[in-house]
């Protein structure tokens, strides 16, 4: 290159989001539930409307963004119980993303309400590691990567799920999820065969496996996370990492959940499609971040037939329920106690001793006072239903080993009992984390035995295998898996118990 010859540069801002689950309406501190006068008040954050208001404003500041989301989009708020996937596409469309990824949770209904969704949305949804040519629903619309132009330049995007989607949610038998590393080496071969030379993974599989999958394939300039709701900030004490976070000269972002940031990154790149520079810091989706007028209002028509249900109040709680997802995936929480609690009271007349409850199942925390069943619906969205079983007292400990067996991943399947109690040491190796269990003996508790069938409590996605929990499909015996609700046996308990009181009681200790 001549001296004086300069290199053109290449500006891209990425403006992304992760983990949406419906929150279409803003949310409290506690990532439930926001009243408009507290919305009015300043105190709520997120929602589609602010989101609208913040996109266009950095398309306005920045001409040349791209809008992009790291997957689960779907489940949450009775938002997804009503309308599936219909909103969902509806605002992506209408807020101009221009690809997306699948989560695990876009299966939860299975490939039929997956494709529903696909055929709404007006750009790519991207998923590379599955083979999916033996599902008719999906195997002429999901496409593995796709090229798309910015500014006169090609960007290349590529999805990712994660490789236990089948454990976590419903695709079906004939969706096989592979290696995340060996599928995105493979599109980004392809990717610059075609002369690509600017790639970016929509992720969402978590901080763990991406930081893995930069180490492992050259090539990727960014990877937008998602899935373990992970937030990386240079200005949070609450952060996990940088944003963005570099691993083998790819940088990570990843923009927590719910709506309440927007991530934003700057990359430059130089003319051979090398990064030179990535800075940003996802911005706060708070009250200083004006509702857009018509989208608040789209909101506010959608929300008029889920009025009646959510406003029912079903009791009240002393103080607030934690069930954040820092607490319930890595110790006793007062939801999960909560929970597992009222699973156990359901169905203690029938023999029933022990309840294991996900902690990935417990999606929101509760706030003092009144609590309706909207409140309840937020935190337990799924439509689960509890499953009774017996089981042997070797495969109970089975079960919990699994529970904690991915505790450095905040995993949903950390396991919330009532009936029994354990204890656990995070710094052995998974599958031999748990050190003693001991199990209700009239007002006492005695050591469980492996040999003694116990009747348990569960609901049916784990039950059925779901979070890793293949003892329960295996070895499980005369299971019923079509009992009650799962939020209509915690509505009623919270009823039950005129104000409740949330607690802890040490029935999950580590050493």
């Amino acid at each position: 290159m001549m001296a004086g010859m300069a290199h053109a540069e290449y500006r891209l801002t990425v403006l992304h989001t992760n983990d949406f689950h419906s929150r279409f309406e803003p949310i409290s501190k506690y990532d439930s539930g926001c009243g408009e006068e507290d919305n009015t008040a300043g105190k709520c954050f997120g929602g589609s409307a602010r989101l609208a208001t913040a996109i266009a404003e950095q398309r306005e500041a920045t001409p040349n963004t791209l809008l992009v989301d790291g997957g689960d989009q779907f489940q949450g708020t009775l938002f997804y119980t009503y309308y599936k996937g219909k909103l969902a596409a509806e605002m992506m469309n209408r807020l101009g993303y221009d690809a997306m990824t699948v989560g695990n949770h876009e299966f939860d209904d299975g490939p039929e309400v997956l494709r529903g969704f696909i055929d709404a949305l007006e750009f790519p949804i991207l998923m590379s590691n599955a083979d999916i040519s033996a599902e008719p629903q999906l195997s002429d619309v999901l496409k593995k990567s796709t090229v798309i132009e910015k500014d006169g330049q090609m960007i290349g995007l590529i999805g990712l799920t994660p490789q236990d989607t089948d454990e976590l949610a419903s695709p079906g038998p004939n969706v096989h999820f592979s290696d995340p590393s060996e599928a995105v080496r493979g599109e980004v071969a392809k990717l610059a065969e075609m002369g690509v030379n600017k790639i970016i993974v929509l992720s969402h599989s978590g901080y763990k496996v991406d930081q893995k999958v930069a180490a492992e394939v050259d090539g990727i300039d960014v990877i937008v996370g998602g899935h373990t709701n992970t937030f990386l900030s240079n200005t949070s004490d609450k952060a996990e990492g940088p944003y963005p976070t570099m691993v083998n000269g790819t940088a990570i972002v990843s923009a927590y959940a719910y709506g309440k940031f927007l991530g934003k990154l700057d990359v430059v790149f130089d003319d051979d499609g090398n990064v030179t520079s990535a800075t940003g810091e996802p911005l706060i989706m708070d009250g200083n971040v004006v509702e857009d007028g018509p989208v608040k209002e789209r909101i506010a028509e959608a929300a008029k037939p889920l009025e009646e249900i959510r406003s029912e109040v079903i009791g009240s709680t002393a103080a607030p329920i934690d069930g954040s997802k820092d607490s319930c995936r890595i110790s006793e929480c007062e939801m999960g106690v909560l929970v597992a609690d009222a699973m156990l009271d359901r169905v203690k007349d029938q023999g029933v001793t022990i309840a294991i409850a996900n902690g990935g199942g417990l999606r929101a925390s509760i706030d003092a006072g009144e609590v309706t069943m909207g409140e309840v619906l937020t935190v337990l969205p799924f439509q689960n239903t509890l499953a009774t079983f017996q089981l042997k007292g070797a495969d109970v400990v089975a079960a919990l080993e699994n529970g904690v067996s991915q505790v450095e991943e905040l995993a949903g399947r950390f396991p919330q009992v009532a009936g029994l109690k354990y204890t656990w040491n995070r710094g052995a190796p998974a599958g031999s984390r748990i050190k003693s269990v001991m199990v209700a003996d009239g007002e006492g508790w005695a050591p469980i035995d492996p040999e003694t069938t116990y009747s348990v409590v569960s609901n049916n996605y784990m039950r059925s295998g779901g979070d890793g929990y293949k003892v329960f499909a295996e070895d499980g015996m005369n299971a019923y898996d079509y009992g009650p609700g799962l939020e209509e046996v915690v509505a009623k308990f919270i009823e039950a118990s005129g104000s409740y009181k949330p607690y802890t009681d040490g029935r999950i200790t580590e050493e």
